[in-house]
């Protein structure tokens, strides 16, 4: 089975959101933290976690980008049991048995985004409009599986090596 895994290409999501996911986490879309709030009213981290952050199933952060990924039918059941765990404790669901249903449903969704190949990345974008909270996914294909060689690196700059030591 494909699942989205997050994945970080540089740094910027831990200076954008206020708690960055972990690349390798597992991830869903998350919209669901957004349903009780008003965007209007969002500072500037959770505006951008709302507008296009998806969220990681084990510390519940967010980061910009996940690749598809395969994971297994444990890790699958894992991931259903955290995220029941979390609307336990974070959004007032009354028990384990009546969060299950609706961590098994968001996990579906998101297995569905990856009907591509491993390592596609996948983009989010969220807003809310007359309909209500709208999502719209963009899918990034990665040459990673055919080798090819990166484009860019990431150099320290010598003048900051230099002046933090």
């Amino acid at each position: 089975m494909k699942f989205p895994r997050i994945v970080r290409l540089d740094s910027s999501d831990l200076h954008v959101f206020r708690l960055p996911a972990a690349p390798g986490e597992w991830a869903v879309p998350g919209s669901f933290a957004f349903l009780q709030g008003d965007p209007g009213e969002f500072d500037s981290k959770e505006k951008l976690a709302f507008r296009s952050g998806w969220l990681g199933t084990e510390s519940f952060g967010r980061a910009t980008l996940s690749e598809v990924a395969e994971i297994g039918e444990a890790e699958f059941f894992q991931v259903v049991e955290r995220l029941a765990r979390h609307f336990v404790e974070h959004y007032g669901a009354p028990d384990l048995a009546a969060a299950l249903p609706a961590a098994r449903e968001e996990a579906d969704h998101a297995a569905a985004l990856c009907d591509h190949k491993v390592h596609t990345l996948l983009a989010l974008e969220r807003e809310y409009d007359t309909a209500g909270l709208v999502e719209r996914f963009r899918v990034i294909r990665s040459d990673r599986a055919q080798g090819h060689a990166r484009i860019w690196q990431i150099v320290p700059d010598p003048e900051e090596s230099e002046s933090s030591g």
